[in-house]
């Protein structure tokens, strides 16, 4: 017998907000799983409950995010509604009303970075990284695991925080070779700080259920029993199904469910998945029910066939190698660092980003100040082609005395007037300044 679990439910549609009509990213998105949920009667059992969405504030998305020039510019009420969900997700399972809960809202956000010049792959903010950020706000610090299952790698969340030692990123994802961003590969793994935090899994197209259930039990749950957070987090995208249009793989509403067992995240919130009649219903409800400890073994898609979704024997010796590969890495992750760094104060790092929804593209530099102490010091000077360009100064949080003795001094020196905007982010005092230069 399973153990039941209480677990709570925020949706929120968003039918005020669709790139287009016809994008696949669009309120039927959720439409079709709540009817889903309502028909097999979810909701009638005594440990599911639904909550409403909360509202994020300005507040919430200048914990995480440096906003050009400023929150306004770059949300919509849905926006602050779909962080607020997942926040509402994550009040329920801290103040224990709940065992887990998941947040099925739209807008999605894990491509969504640190700096933010406009949208990009569907994303404005970063919804998962301001819950995340308010936890740790009101409820002090923790040590905390994202595992993005989203078809495409989770690069906005990664850079968020790519230079954060107490947040486990990891992202299994299509082989970036083949989809969108295009990054998420084994040598990203975070900065000189917090190197092994960023931990990428790029499987091949037509990957399965096998695939995908040999990672998690050979690299994910390994990795996240050393690390042992406090909180895991499933960033839960849906488009690795078999049905998804724009992507190539060949998972199924059984391999998310048993996933999601094995996992056992304390908060889901969704991504991506854009199949919306074929997929969505069945994966959620699947998803719901083992996070809920009730017996999942009936949900099938209609058009299911075992032996057109399943992998071929190549690429089941395939990623068994390169699990290998990657679980080595994160186990010489110490040395990884000291060959990084040798005797350097600070590492740079130079960015080119797209943002392929907005049509922008930005050049930045991140300055990090090496650290044994925190996640160190950054600085990012951007530059995008709409004229704006901006220095961001970030205090870590849990920042030890020298990076932030540093960090307010290079403030107040600046000359201002060399930026469009100086902003200042202090994740430890929860302070966010914003200067207009010239």
């Amino acid at each position: 017998m399973k153990k039941t679990r209480k677990t709570g439910l925020v949706f929120f549609p968003a039918f005020d907000w669709a790139i287009s009509s016809t994008h696949p990213e669009r309120e039927e998105r959720l439409l079709y799983t709540q009817d889903q949920v309502f028909e097999e009667g979810l909701l009638d059992f005594d440990n599911i409950i639904e909550y409403k969405p909360g509202i994020a504030t300005i507040e919430d998305i200048n914990r995480v995010h440096i906003c050009i020039p400023d929150v306004t510019s770059v949300v919509t009420e849905s926006h602050l509604i779909s962080a607020g969900g997942a926040i509402t997700a994550a009040e329920k399972v801290m103040r224990k009303e709940v065992d887990n809960a998941f947040a099925l809202v739209r807008p999605p956000g894990h491509h969504a970075m640190l700096v933010v010049h406009g949208a990009r792959g569907f994303c404005n903010v970063n919804i998962e990284s301001i819950m995340i950020e308010y936890i740790r706000k009101h409820y002090g610090p923790k040590r905390i695991a994202v595992v993005d299952t989203d078809c495409h790698h989770g690069d906005g969340t990664q850079d968020i925080y790519w230079n954060d030692p107490n947040t486990l990123c990891i992202s299994m994802h299509q082989d970036g070779r083949t989809l969108y961003p295009g990054s998420g590969f084994h040598e990203e793994l975070g900065g000189p700080n917090a190197v092994g935090t960023t931990v990428n899994i790029p499987l091949p197209p037509r990957s399965s259920d096998e695939g995908f259930l040999y990672v998690l039990d050979n690299v994910i749950l390994p990795i996240l029993e050393e690390f042992k957070p406090d909180l895991v987090i499933n960033s839960a995208g849906q488009d690795n199904h078999y049905t998804d249009p724009i992507t190539n793989m060949r998972f199924t509403a059984q391999g998310y469910a048993r996933l999601n067992e094995k996992l056992s995240p304390d908060i889901a919130v969704l991504e991506g998945g854009y199949s919306i009649e074929n997929a969505l219903p069945y994966v959620n409800v699947g998803i719901i029910l083992a996070m809920a400890g009730l017996d999942y073994s009936h949900v099938r898609e209609p058009d299911y066939n075992e032996a057109a979704v399943r992998q071929s024997a190549e690429i089941s010796r395939y990623i068994e190698k390169e699990a290998a590969k990657i679980y080595d890495l994160w186990k010489n992750r110490e040395s990884i660092r000291r060959n990084l760094i040798g005797n350097s104060r600070y590492v740079k790092r130079k960015k080119h980003i797209y943002y392929d929804t907005d049509g922008i593209r930005e050049q930045q530099e991140e300055t990090v100040r090496v650290c044994n102490d925190c996640g160190g010091l950054v600085v990012i000077d951007s530059f995008a082609d709409t004229g704006n360009r901006i220095l961001a100064i970030i205090i870590p949080g849990q920042s030890c005395p020298a990076c932030r003795k540093e960090g307010e001094l290079f403030y107040a020196s600046i000359h201002k007037n060399q930026y469009s905007y100086v902003y200042f982010q202090d994740r430890d005092s929860d302070v966010f300044l914003a200067d207009k230069g010239s």
